[in-house]
């Protein structure tokens, strides 16, 4: 069969061959030049109207991918490889199964099966681009994103992202906490150094509205000379936004495909694993001037800093409550600290310990004896 522009050029062809219209017309009419309409006219002559159908029409190319290979490979997006884009099914196809297959063509694979994983379209306001920190540790940007990262819960993946380079600190959590917050930040700080500013949302933990006079994130920052700055838009903080993104795009499925369902093991693999193979050789860039990041003081101790504190007012007897219960003050004193503020410090993994005027005090817990059981008497 031919189509409509084959079917001219026989036409044209055949008038020229009976002399009913010159070469240089033809050549007008078909847009095409003197040497190929006089081409055309010897291959009518020689073999007829078939000159006009391409030798190869009808024949599969010889760089067509088999169909056994196009089954197997849709059999694998619908069955292990369902949540991944196609950028990242080509990388897996390529690293585990040993296939490769170009990624329009996997495009195609995927349509024909109406499996593509499409990115999120939102309308959104048009807003200025603000270009990077011309320097790593200038910035920090700091959030949480609560998702089912792995297993049946929702876990909270607390980040921080240098603005000039973008990399990335990043750890689990159950939830999204003070802790893992500051947790996070001393990753940060013992691995570069001291940062001067940290980009967040308004939230409570970072000294929001909610807790601006009793956040334990800005007291921590205040201590280190580090400043807060809120974003007043989540696209403010665009770059830590986009971050997880990613994360909820490659990791989740990442985290299938190696069977991880707590949280120890899947910190374990992207703490290194993903950070070091993708995050550092794809996302991560190279800054444009040389970093500020300023060494941690010998005199700053982290243990006093990025730790969870409260106070108490001591009582005439030199005994304080704290979760409920009394302790007493076993350090010896010179002179009374009755009424005065004693500060707590609790880390989670050690429990608390007592702090006044800069020195550790040792503390005992109060067991006052038990009441007698009220005899009911019939």
């Amino acid at each position: 069969m031919m189509d409509s522009k084959a079917q001219l050029t026989v036409d044209i062809i055949a008038k020229v061959v009976e002399g009913r219209i010159t070469i240089v017309n033809a050549a007008k009419l078909l847009s095409k030049s003197r040497r190929t309409i006089e081409r055309y006219v010897k291959q009518y002559q020689q073999v007829g109207i078939q000159f006009a159908i391409h030798g190869n029409s009808g024949k599969a190319p010889l760089n067509k991918t088999p169909e056994s290979i196009k089954k197997a490979v849709q059999v694998l997006i619908k069955e292990k490889y369902f949540d991944l884009n196609l950028l990242h099914l080509a990388e897996k196809l390529e690293t585990d199964e040993h296939i490769v297959v170009k990624r329009e063509t996997l495009r195609g694979w995927a349509h024909d099966i109406h499996h593509v994983k499409r990115a999120k379209r939102r309308r959104s306001n048009v807003r200025k681009r603000r270009e990077r920190m011309e320097a790593p540790g200038l910035m920090m940007q700091m959030d949480g994103s609560p998702h089912l990262w792995f297993g049946d819960r929702k876990h909270c993946l607390i980040a921080m992202i240098d603005d000039a380079t973008s990399e990335v600190y990043a750890e689990f959590f159950p939830s999204e906490t003070t802790v893992g917050c500051l947790q996070v930040m001393r990753d940060c700080i013992e691995t570069k150094g001291v940062f001067k500013t940290l980009y967040v949302d308004r939230a409570g933990i970072f000294g929001g509205p909610k807790r601006c006079n009793f956040s334990q994130m800005q007291r921590a920052c205040e201590e280190l000379g580090i400043e807060i700055i809120f974003a007043n838009s989540p696209q403010g903080k665009g770059r830590i936004e986009r971050a997880f993104d990613t994360f909820q795009d490659r990791l989740v499925p990442e985290l299938r495909l190696n069977n991880i369902n707590d949280i120890a093991a899947a910190n374990a693999y992207l703490k290194y694993v993903f950070i070091p193979q993708f995050w550092q050789t794809k996302i991560q860039v190279k800054s444009k001037q040389a970093p500020e990041f300023t060494p941690l003081s010998k005199h700053i101790n982290l243990d006093d800093i990025c730790v969870i504190k409260d106070h108490r007012k001591i009582r005439n007897d030199h005994t304080f409550s704290y979760g409920n219960k009394f302790y007493l003050i076993d350090s010896p004193l010179k002179h009374s600290i009755t009424n005065q503020k004693i500060e707590i410090r609790n880390t989670s993994k050690k429990g608390f310990t007592a702090h006044f005027a800069g020195r550790k005090l040792k503390i005992s817990e109060v067991n006052e004896p038990s009441k007698l059981a009220s005899v009911v008497v019939n």
